[in-house]
């Protein structure tokens, strides 16, 4: 898909605070996680705010963690997400996130090169938990070629 790279912004609530025992063993995969993104095949970029993760955006609240990414493709951004080491940290995320009602999780195509801002991504989750998926914000289940 050339001329567009997807974006991608996910969102969970914590069970309890950043520092609390209860979240060790997530605050110490970061780290390897970030890294494992960073050297996927078709990353691109993700949020870092501070030099670090995106843990310190309160966009959505101070409960909320942001994570936001930039991908070749949305096949990429699937095998990092579901067919790495990244899935081990995802099948345990009910220990340490609550359970959300609505949708968590957006995607969207960029034009090639650009960087999305946060706003833009909370416009779009805001726009498929509205609407449903749409070109303008879609999901794994439902996607949207760029054009």
């Amino acid at each position: 898909m050339p001329g567009y790279q997807l974006a991608q912004l996910n969102i969970a609530k914590m069970k309890h605070g950043f520092d609390a025992p209860e979240l060790t063993d997530f605050v110490a995969a970061l780290d390897d996680i970030n890294a494992l993104a960073d050297e996927s095949p078709g990353f691109v970029w993700r949020l870092q705010i501070d030099e670090s993760d995106a843990t310190a955006s309160e966009l959505f609240g101070p409960d909320y963690l942001v994570n936001m990414s930039v991908w070749k493709d949305v096949e990429s951004l699937r095998d990092y997400a579901f067919r790495s080491a990244h899935k081990d940290v995802l099948m345990r995320r009910n220990e340490w996130f609550d359970r959300m009602d609505e949708a968590y999780a957006v995607l969207w195509w960029i034009p090639a090169g650009t960087i999305p801002t946060l706003e833009d991504a909370a416009a779009r989750l805001d726009s498929l938990r509205k609407l449903g998926p749409t070109a303008r914000a879609f999901t794994f289940k439902q996607r949207f070629d760029p054009e």
